[in-house]
This record gives C-alpha cells, structure tokens and sequence, in this order.
C-alpha cells in the first residue's frame, strides 16, 4: 500500500485560467467554485477562469483563488479515492492543507484567506516593497 502527501501551493503560483479545466469536467470542483463564490459574495470562478490579470494578482483575490483551486483538485482526486495520509502546505498553502485535514471547513477557510490577503495587501500595497528568492547558495 502507498503512503500518499499531498503539499498545498503558495501565493505566485496563480495564473488566469487555474481550475477552469477543473470545473469544466468535475461537478464536484464546480460545487467548490460555486461555494466560494457564494461565500465571498462575489464571483471568484470568474475571476480564476477569465481574469482580468491585474485583479487576480491583488492578495485579497489570490488568496481565495487558490485555496479554491487547491480544494477543488483535492476534490476531485478524493472522488477517485485518492486520499492523502498527510497533508502540508507552502505559506498560504497552510489553510489549503488545514482544509483537507478536515480542521477547517472551506467555507470558513474561503472567507479567512480572503481577510488575511486584504490585511497583506494594507499592509504593503501594491508596488510597494519587494521580495527576492536566492536560489544555489554554495
């Protein structure tokens, strides 16, 4: 029998498009993106699927964008009976793993995330700072 992890992507790794695919062959991600969008009182699938760029890339939008696609992907594997025996996540990936973990239901994570990416975007608006990745250290 296989052991199983699954880890949960960060922030940066959103692009126009992300679980169009997903919801377009998978009833169950697109009950996912459904909720979120209820949830969040505003359509977010449409967002993920058509953009525009510029707004999926502020926090406050990405954040509940990919914890959606993240949950919606564990979905549908889980429906496949894939299931994981451990779960992780990179920073924002966190609450995508809490989710699958089943320590936090998605509705509540949805709605979470979406506050933690506004606080981040007060916090350093946008083109405001930087941040940089070092790569091959010696």
């Amino acid at each position: 029998m296989s052991t199983f992890a699954f880890l949960f992507p960060g922030q940066g790794s959103q692009f126009v498009g992300m679980g169009r695919s997903l919801a377009e062959a998978y009833p169950t991600a697109r009950r996912l993106f459904g909720e979120a969008d209820e949830a969040l009182g505003f359509p977010l699938s449409k967002l993920c699927f058509e953009g525009p760029e510029a707004d999926l890339k502020l926090t406050e939008n990405t954040q509940p964008a990919l914890l959606t696609v993240s949950v919606a992907a564990l979905s549908v594997l889980q429906d496949k009976g894939i299931r994981p025996d451990f779960v992780a996540g990179h920073s924002l990936g966190e609450y995508s793993a809490l989710v699958a973990a089943g320590s936090l239901r998605f509705r509540d994570a949805v709605r979470l995330v979406r506050q933690r990416g506004r606080y981040m975007q007060a916090a350093v608006p946008v083109g405001v700072g930087a941040m940089a990745a070092l790569l091959r250290l010696p």
